[in-house]
């Protein structure tokens, strides 16, 4: 069976000495739609739409020390143990969801206590920028043929020339078209339930169905963290199991304490 070959080249363009590929071309379009994504929100509920810059500003470095960080610490810890240097090299790449996650929860925060706004409100507004940032970040590693799934035989497995010619799950598409799925069931959600006055239960909802889609999405992915070999869970699985709670809590909290409440 001929299966399709991708082998695009990583770099967008160059111009005068300027390179710019695909991955930071299409990571700068997350950050952007993620950006109007709130500044929509902002609008329709009447906040402060200048403050988003500094919001913007926490986000970025959060998301990307954060992400960083995680990729280092859980995935290749022995190398960057041993090479403290290149933890800094992030052009080489490596970038982990899971501390960028974390990262952007403790961006928020802090801008919760400069502006005063509730916490698990704005928890709720980020998640669904976060959704359709999560989208564009995972076409950019399919640009870059990175992230791969495991060699399968099914019809739309894809050949990453780059990497081997053998076809593969394409893993990235998966979580890229979930990513979307979820941003426009969340923005459905927001605009025609009464989920967004029920603080955090949104931002649960969204943990619950992304870190679900990420714990299915890893039985088909290349192992990343070469220590979890012969576990019965990979990395990515282990570390996505404390989100999925923390949104099965987050999510039934103020249906329970509304039930107490009543009582």
């Amino acid at each position: 069976m001929d299966h399709f070959i991708w082998n695009i080249d990583p770099v967008l363009f160059s111009f005068m000495g300027l390179t710019v590929h695909w991955y930071g071309a299409l990571f700068a379009t997350a950050i952007a739609c993620g950006f109007q994504v709130m500044k929509r929100i902002y609008i329709k509920e009447g906040h402060d739409v200048a403050s988003l810059d500094n919001l913007l500003i926490y986000c970025v470095v959060g998301i990307i020390v954060g992400a960083r960080l995680a990729h280092c610490l859980f995935y290749d810890p022995a190398y960057y143990f041993s090479h403290p240097l290149k933890i800094f090299a992030i052009w080489e790449g490596g970038l982990a969801s899971h501390g960028g996650g974390l990262g952007a929860i403790l961006a928020l925060f802090y801008y919760h206590k400069k502006t005063k706004m509730p916490f698990l409100f704005l928890l709720d507004r980020l998640a669904i920028a976060t959704a359709i940032f999560g989208f564009f970040v995972r076409m950019a590693n399919f640009m870059n043929s990175e992230i791969l799934g495991v060699p399968s035989s099914v019809p739309w497995a894809i050949v990453f020339e780059r990497i081997d010619m053998l076809p593969r799950h394409p893993a990235q598409l998966y979580e890229a078209f979930a990513y979307l799925t979820i941003f426009i069931t969340l923005c459905l959600v927001y605009k025609y339930t009464q989920m967004k006055q029920k603080e955090g239960a949104i931002f649960g909802l969204f943990l619950c169905l992304v870190f679900s889609a990420r714990f299915a999405i890893e039985f088909i992915k290349v192992t990343q963290a070469a220590y979890a070999d012969g576990f019965v869970l990979n990395a990515g699985q282990m570390l996505s199991i404390p989100f999925l709670l923390v949104g099965i809590f987050l999510l039934a909290r103020p249906y329970l304490l509304g039930q107490k409440a009543k009582a």
